[in-house]
C-alpha cells in the first residue's frame, strides 16, 4: 500500500495557503509609534485605517511629549514619534536620533477653553475673570505644548498671576482633560481635537481660543527606525486620506501634496 508523503501534502498546503494570502499580509511588519496624548483619537483613527489598506500593525504608546523625548533619548524602542510640538523632533534630529531628512509636520494645534457643563464657557473666554472658578486644569507648561500655550494665552489676558493658584496641572493634555471631565476642575484648557471626539451629550461648552494669543502649535513627527512599514505609515498620514482625517479631528493642516 502506498503510504502518504507527509512532506509533499505540506509543501502543497503552504503553496496554497501562500497564493490566497494577500500579497501585503505576507510582509506585513509591526511597528511602534510613540504619540502625544492630544492626538489619541486622531491617531486610533489614522492607524486602524493604516492597518487596513496595508496589514501592517500599528501599536501605538500615548503620553506627554516631553516623557516621550526622554524615553527616546535614552534608548525606547520606537520607530517613529508623533510629538505636539516641533522643538522635541528637531532637538532629536540634531542629536543625530533620527533617520535623516524624515521630520514632517502633520498637523496644527488648535486650543480650547472648555467645560463639560452647557452653557457655561462663553464664546470670548470671559468666564475666567469669574472669581467663582476654583480650579483650571491645563497640562503641565514645562512638559506639553498645549499647556505652554494656555499658559501663554492666561499672560496675554493679564490672568496669570490672578489664577496662578487655582491651577491644577496635569502631566499631559489627557489629563487636563480628565481633570475637567471628572469635575475636579471646572474649567480646562484642551485640544479641539479631544472635544470634536466627544458625544453630543458630553461635549458641554467651550471657546475656540484666538490662535494669536498663543505661539503656534505645529506639531511634528520624525522617523526613529528605518522601517519601510514605519516610512509608509508617515507617508500615509500626510496623504489625501490621512490629512482628511486630522482636518477632521479639529485640527489645522499644513500645506502639503502626496
Amino acid at each position: 500500500m502506498h503510504k502518504p508523503d507527509c512532506t509533499s501534502f505540506l509543501i502543497k498546503l503552504l503553496l496554497f495557503v501562500f497564493f490566497l494570502t494577500p500579497w501585503h499580509l505576507i510582509h506585513a511588519e509591526e511597528i511602534r509609534v510613540a504619540v502625544a496624548s492630544n492626538f489619541a483619537g486622531t491617531m486610533k483613527v489614522l492607524a486602524a485605517e493604516f492597518e487596513q489598506r496595508t496589514g501592517h500593525k500599528v501599536t501605538l504608546s500615548f503620553g506627554s511629549t516631553g516623557k516621550h523625548f526622554a524615553q527616546i533619548s535614552n534608548g525606547a524602542p520606537f520607530d517613529a514619534f508623533y510629538a505636539a510640538d516641533s522643538y522635541r523632533p528637531a532637538l532629536l534630529e540634531i542629536n543625530n536620533l533620527t533617520v535623516t531628512g524624515t521630520r514632517i509636520t502633520y498637523a496644527i494645534g488648535r486650543l480650547v477653553l472648555w467645560s463639560p457643563k452647557n452653557n457655561m464657557v462663553d464664546q470670548a473666554g470671559k468666564i475666567l475673570k469669574n472669581n467663582n472658578i476654583k480650579r483650571l486644569a491645563i497640562a503641565n507648561p514645562k512638559l506639553a505644548p498645549y499647556g505652554r500655550a494656555a499658559q501663554q494665552v492666561l499672560q496675554t489676558k493679564g490672568l496669570w498671576t490672578k489664577l496662578h493658584n487655582r491651577i491644577v496641572r496635569g502631566e499631559n493634555i489627557a489629563q487636563a482633560f480628565q481633570f475637567t471631565m471628572s469635575g475636579n476642575a471646572q474649567l480646562g484648557f484642551v485640544a479641539l481635537s479631544q472635544i470634536k471626539h466627544l458625544s453630543a451629550k458630553t461635549k458641554g461648552s467651550y471657546w475656540v481660543v484666538e490662535s494669536s494669543l498663543y505661539d503656534p502649535i505645529a506639531q511634528q513627527a520624525v522617523l526613529i527606525k528605518d522601517k519601510s512599514a514605519a516610512r509608509s505609515f508617515m507617508k500615509f498620514t500626510v496623504s489625501n486620506a490621512g490629512r482628511a482625517i486630522i482636518q477632521r479631528s479639529g485640527y489645522d493642516i499644513p500645506n502639503a501634496t502626496d
